[in-house]
């Protein structure tokens, strides 16, 4: 990867890291867990950036990324990470705590969230995001029509787990 790529990437990842707290809060239940999850999105997203071809939005590539390398670490249940050498400009990459403590609403939020399905997941986190439908159909590899039946059944699920 050139020195450029390197630092669009790193420049890229900084202004977007918020996306994969997200996805790390929905997967996981403690910081532990969290920051290793956060760390495994990284570095797969450093291994695809090259093959990043700008054919969509960065957020939403990361977003597919991110939910595919959570989802597949849980799956499996297993945690052997592959390390791989970090570069001068990833070095430099400061790490933000993601604090979700001082809005409770958001918390219980994060909670229902946490007790869905993974597809319930990744709609529920990219309709937060205001992502239309085309995007989150696209983002899941799912028609747009049963993107949007998943999220109203999702929208259903939520209500009634935040209001039993």
């Amino acid at each position: 990867m050139t020195k450029e790529l390197e630092q669009k990437f790193a420049k890229e990842l900084e202004q977007h890291q918020n996306i994969i707290h997200k996805v790390c809060r929905s997967y996981t239940n403690n910081e532990a867990a969290h920051k290793d999850l956060f760390q495994e999105i990284t570095i797969q997203l450093w291994k695809a950036y090259p093959k990043f071809r700008g054919e969509s939005k960065f957020s939403t590539w990361m977003y597919r990324v991110a939910f595919n390398t959570a989802i597949s670490l849980f799956r499996k249940k297993k945690r052997n990470v592959e390390t791989t050498q970090i570069y001068d400009n990833l070095k430099e990459l400061e790490y933000h705590d993601y604090d979700d403590s001082t809005d409770k609403q958001l918390k219980l939020l994060y909670d229902a969230i946490y007790s869905l399905n993974d597809i319930e997941k990744a709609l529920a986190l990219m309709y937060l995001e205001d992502k239309s439908y085309k995007e989150i159909s696209k983002t899941l590899g799912i028609s747009e029509v049963n993107a949007r039946v998943k999220m109203n059944r999702t929208k259903t699920k939520l209500k009634n787990i935040l209001n039993p």
